[in-house]
């Protein structure tokens, strides 16, 4: 038996444009639901704001993503969850990494470290925490 975990991110307002943004640095397919598409409208304004989208690529990259609604609370948080992205080559993990600080606040430029190649820290420009780095092996 196995068992896949998929990051979920909550946006107000903005899962469409992170979606297309994550889809741009990683391929893959994205599948997008409104609320409207899904018949749940409760507030006209919100009515193409996502409900429920995905990325998903052959090299195994998935996300989750969708639109709090208004009569929800919703914040962004601070550090309440990172986004894990690791690789087997520096290649791969540079070429994602390059692409993810577009806009991005840089915490721990990538580089090598102790337990890793290459490692490095950002906040991308939807305010989600990325730590990537090479697989030690």
């Amino acid at each position: 038996m196995s068992v896949d975990v998929v990051t979920h991110l909550n946006f107000r307002g903005e899962a469409r444009e992170a979606l297309t943004f994550y889809q741009s640095v990683f391929a893959g397919d994205i599948a997008l639901v409104t609320y409207q598409d899904a018949g749940n409208v409760t507030d006209p304004s919100e009515a193409d704001q996502v409900m429920w989208g995905q990325v998903a690529a052959d090299n195994g990259f998935r996300v989750m993503a969708y639109d709090v609604p208004s009569r929800m609370p919703w914040n962004r948080g601070e550090n309440s969850f990172f986004v894990s992205l690791r690789g087997k080559t520096a290649e791969e993990v540079t070429a994602h990494w390059e692409k993810l600080s577009d806009g991005a606040t840089v915490v721990q430029p990538l580089g090598p470290a102790q337990w890793a190649p290459l490692y490095g820290m950002l906040v991308d420009r939807f305010g989600i925490t990325w730590v990537v780095d090479v697989v030690n092996r």
